[in-house]
């Protein structure tokens, strides 16, 4: 039996009934999402094989199971970065054990710097496609020919098409963008701030994209969104540390949490 296969089991004791359709990874400022699950129940990451531990300020460690709109969730709060063990397989198990409950749809979420000047410390993109900097894939070393996943539309248009909707509905600004991944931890340069604008980056972060290419592998849907909590590095007189990068969005969560909650609400399955 698969570390994912023995998870999957765990949380079924643990939520008997839970039947969640859409997973949902929430990156720094998004937690504020946990208070629109209905009916939640809390499963501690240390209670589930694969699992990671939480070990950035601003993730919890858990999961939750519940209902948001029409949709019953399963919320993570908080995921393992490469850049904490130079692994980019952290998330393969518990992606894996959330297709396994049932879920077809990812909704990932994270922090990023900007690097369009439109998009000021507050703004909200939805990714429209990224760029694997690292040129790493948590694929390395499965087995057959579905390795080989076309990234073509790896987020989903008409996901996309409903994020914006909602969005204009709440009379909200939701930039569109390519996303570019950095390995980090540490921030980037002026220099590379330049190159990743010159080969058509829009915001740039240190996750979400080896959690797309495994979704995409398992054959789940992805939306994504960013949270634009400061500007790249020469962009601005701003001084970037993690501290600055928790209070920009800790400033937003309120907000982001409602606006994410109507957006997975209208998914349609």
């Amino acid at each position: 039996m698969t570390r994912s296969s023995d998870a999957a089991r765990q949380v079924r004791a643990l939520a008997p009934g839970a039947r969640p359709r859409i997973a949902v990874v929430l990156g720094s400022g998004w937690g504020g999402l946990t208070t629109q699950v209905r009916d939640a129940r809390r499963i501690r990451y240390d209670q589930l094989d694969g699992f990671p531990q939480a070990t950035v300020q601003g993730h919890s460690g858990e999961l939750w199971l519940g209902s948001i709109g029409p949709h019953e969730v399963a919320v993570m709060s908080g995921r393992k970065h490469a850049y904490e063990s130079g692994e980019v397989t952290g998330m393969r198990s518990p992606l894996h054990t959330l297709r396994e409950l049932g879920c077809e749809v990812l909704v990932q979420t994270n922090a990023a710097g900007s690097l369009r000047a439109e998009m000021i410390p507050g703004s909200l993109m939805v990714l429209a496609d990224h760029i694997n900097l690292p040129q790493r894939s948590p694929l390395v070393g499965a087995g057959g020919s579905e390795r080989f996943v076309s990234m073509l539309d790896a987020y989903d248009p008409a996901l996309r098409k409903t994020a914006h909707a909602v969005a204009d509905r709440q009379n909200l600004t939701l930039h569109e963008g390519v996303y570019a991944w950095t390995l980090g931890p540490q921030f980037e340069t002026p220099a590379e701030i330049r190159f990743f604008r010159q080969i058509g980056a829009d915001a740039v972060g240190m996750s979400t994209v080896p959690e797309t290419i495994l979704a995409r592998h398992a054959g789940m849907r992805v939306l994504a969104l960013s949270l634009l909590t400061n500007m790249g590095a020469g962009l601005s007189d701003e001084s970037l540390s993690h501290a600055h990068t928790l209070s920009q969005a800790l400033a937003a969560s309120d907000v982001v949490g409602d606006l994410l909650a109507d957006i997975i609400a209208a998914i349609e399955l």
